[in-house]
């Protein structure tokens, strides 16, 4: 598909294709907040650093020019080609509930009327992962956690984060999200891949679950995998694909590989970038129906206040900490998005 021009509104964007067809726009996005916490001290979480007295230092300046700079950058994503703010929003790396309504609350997002699909996870940081979701866009109906059980070498339970699910109507179309924060590569990347091996194994069974009642169903997946597109998480038990038209009608679609191809990722560790923050979808979105949204395409959101700029570190992600020194910088991950579109008639 082959687009020429714009149309600009706020609500919601439209597009006008080449033959002069036109085209609504929703954008869905993910971002790693990296360790939004608020300054209290929570005696059931290992949050004692993010406290003003801990090791961090965390004040109350601090955290709101934390909320201050999320919200700026949420409000961002995507708008190259859609002049607004997403209209789904996964994110992870959330202490609680309260600063999800802080960050929706703050100016730069509170035009947009941000509902919140929130659990408290059992991961020993007390790290959670959300939607949001403007109103106007997307109405939820069902959602639920689901818990990753592992346990460690010792037979210990080892906590970490639940994948969240949340079926909705996205202008009066089923669709449905699932946000993951998988397994951390805390140990090594070797030692800890059956962790994540796992955590792809979850993530299936949501999905073939969802499609044993609906075989059409719309699932768009995105997260902190912690993985890269060609890991044997995505390729050997999800099977995601890098190219639609190799898809079956139960194949799941990896845009991402592409950009991890070409050089591209959303974080870098010791000179090397990784694609850990991806989305993926059900073949089901790669239509042209009239009446339905289907997949135009992906991005990583990296303008340049994003990047740290100087030092070793120059182009890299620009961090709240590094080196455990307070810098003040956004998130140690860039965003990542998808523009899904659907055609409308002249007359709407």
């Amino acid at each position: 598909m082959r687009f020429l021009c714009f149309l600009f509104f706020l609500f919601p964007l439209y597009l006008l294709a080449q033959d002069g067809s036109t085209y609504q726009i929703r954008t869905i996005a993910f971002y790693n907040l990296e360790n939004l916490f608020d300054t209290k001290n929570d005696t059931l979480i290992f949050d004692d650093d993010r406290t003003p007295t801990g090791k961090d230092n965390w004040t109350e300046e601090r955290y709101q020019q934390k909320i201050e700079q999320m919200s700026k950058v949420i409000s961002e994503i995507g708008s190259i080609d859609n002049d607004t703010a997403p209209d789904i929003v996964g994110v992870c790396e959330v202490e609680n509930l309260n600063v999800l309504q802080d960050l929706i609350q703050h100016k730069n997002l509170s035009i947009y009327n941000y509902g919140i699909v929130h659990y408290d996870s059992p991961d020993e940081r007390g790290i959670d992962v959300a939607l949001l979701y403007k109103k106007s866009a997307f109405v939820p109906v069902n959602f639920n956690s689901h818990r990753l059980l592992l346990f460690n070498l010792d037979g210990k339970r080892d906590y970490t984060r639940d994948q969240l699910i949340v079926e909705g109507l996205l202008d009066n179309e089923k669709v449905l999200f699932i946000v993951n924060h998988w397994p951390s590569r805390s140990g090594g990347e070797a030692r800890s891949r059956p962790y994540r091996l796992e955590a792809a194994k979850l993530n299936k069974r949501i999905i073939d679950s969802v499609r044993r009642q609906d075989l059409n169903a719309k699932i768009i997946s995105m997260g902190d995998f912690n993985d890269d597109p060609i890991d044997p998480s995505f390729k050997k038990i999800l099977k995601v694909q890098k190219n639609f038209k190799s898809l079956d009608s139960v194949g799941l679609y990896g845009p991402m590989e592409k950009l991890f191809k070409k050089g591209r990722g959303s974080l870098a560790y010791r000179d090397r970038w990784n694609l850990f923050d991806q989305l993926y979808m059900t073949s089901s979105f790669i239509n042209k129906e009239k009446d339905s949204y289907s997949y135009w395409k992906v991005g990583i959101f990296s303008p340049n206040y994003l990047m740290d700029p100087k030092g070793k570190y120059e182009g890299y992600p620009f961090r709240t900490y590094a080196g455990g020194s307070y810098i003040g910088g956004y998130s140690d991950h860039f965003p990542v998005f998808l523009h899904l579109i659907k055609k409308v008639n002249k007359s709407d």
